[in-house]
């Protein structure tokens, strides 16, 4: 996946700053004044927007900025499933947070027999860019925060195995597309990381038989910027090392860099992208702020084994002050860069 690729390659962790008319395109399409081709255009558009900031920061494996999705994973991911039904938020107004998110009950065995959408969304992007694309999807346990599970699941971990075949199905029909590189999001298991054993088990299972690099993404939540957990990482060592995968996504600049040197713990053979970028803080990161960090990295780690990346994706975060972080991580990177070359 990273032959071609700069030493310390960047990225993105998956969605980006939408631009404000989207939001608006998103609301009329809602209220029934847009149709399908409407905002499917308009999607189009916001697609082609991210991935010209991407380019112009010159990053170097990119995404959609999950433009097609209304949020990190929510109500996009359930319209495609069989086997639910809406339930009323328990809290609709007030000081936003988690408890005004949709919710799902279980009435049957859930399905997606169209899929999960992800196909749709690559085969768009591969026709816009000749970068290396990452494809970002949530993994079934996350999934699985949104939805009781009614008489038909016991608890959020059985529906989390319902959802696993899901998600399994998707990654494999990607593969079959042509993607290579795809990176499961599972900030859930960083926040409830009370039961790692069984969380490397299920992700074991959902990526089987899945031909591709695959990256693991553990953060802390980022919904309207705010986390949701206790941050560290350490309950989940060193259980996470039995995942099979190739990369872990993990964030550190809103920590302040703190458990760096639990990166020190994990195998040889596998990459660490690093999270350097803040995307919960509008203070704008300088080249040299992002370089000061990335030298920490590397005292506990080699260059041939980090990738540079924000904490979280952009989807909560101005698009002014998106654009301006992401082109600081690139300019930080290659201060480094030239440093060790």
């Amino acid at each position: 996946m990273y032959e071609n690729l700069p030493i310390i390659p960047t990225s993105v962790i998956g969605s980006y700053a939408q631009p404000g008319w989207l939001h608006l395109v998103q609301k009329a399409a809602a209220a029934g004044e847009f149709g399908q081709q409407d905002l499917k255009e308009a999607e189009d558009d916001a697609v082609d927007a991210a991935l010209r900031d991407q380019e112009d920061a010159d990053v170097d494996i990119i995404t959609d900025g999950e433009m097609r999705r209304v949020g990190f994973f929510t109500a996009e991911f359930y319209h495609h499933m069989t086997g639910l039904d809406t339930r009323e938020q328990s809290r609709k107004s007030g000081v936003g947070g988690h408890d005004q998110r949709e919710k799902y009950l279980a009435l049957e065995p859930l399905g997606s027999p169209n899929g999960l959408g992800l196909l749709e969304e690559y085969q768009y992007v591969k026709t816009r860019t000749d970068r290396p694309i990452k494809m970002p999807i949530p993994g079934p346990f996350t999934l699985s925060g949104r939805i009781d599970g009614g008489k038909v699941y016991k608890d959020r971990m059985e529906v989390a195995w319902g959802l696993s075949s899901l998600v399994n199905a998707e990654l494999k029909r990607l593969v079959a597309a042509g993607v290579q590189f795809i990176q499961m999001d599972e900030p859930s298991m960083s926040v409830h990381s009370s039961t790692p054993k069984e969380f490397v088990d299920l992700f074991n299972k959902t990526v089987e038989g899945v031909d591709a690099y695959i990256s693991m993404h553990l953060c802390f939540g980022n919904y309207l910027g705010r986390p949701v957990a206790k941050r560290t990482y350490k309950p989940l060592l060193p259980h996470i090392f039995d995942m099979n995968l190739k990369e872990y996504a993990l964030e550190f600049a809103n920590r302040e860099l703190a458990e760096l040197d639990i990166l020190r713990e994990f195998p040889e053979d596998k990459r660490i992208a690093v999270g350097l970028i803040d995307v919960k803080n509008y203070y704008v990161e300088t080249p040299e702020d992002v370089a000061e960090r990335l030298r920490a990295v590397l005292d506990v780690l080699p260059p041939e084994r980090v990738t540079v990346t924000p904490d979280c994706g952009f989807s909560q975060t101005a698009r002014w002050a998106a654009k301006r972080k992401l082109q600081s991580m690139v300019a930080g990177t290659k201060i480094v860069r030239a440093e060790i070359s």
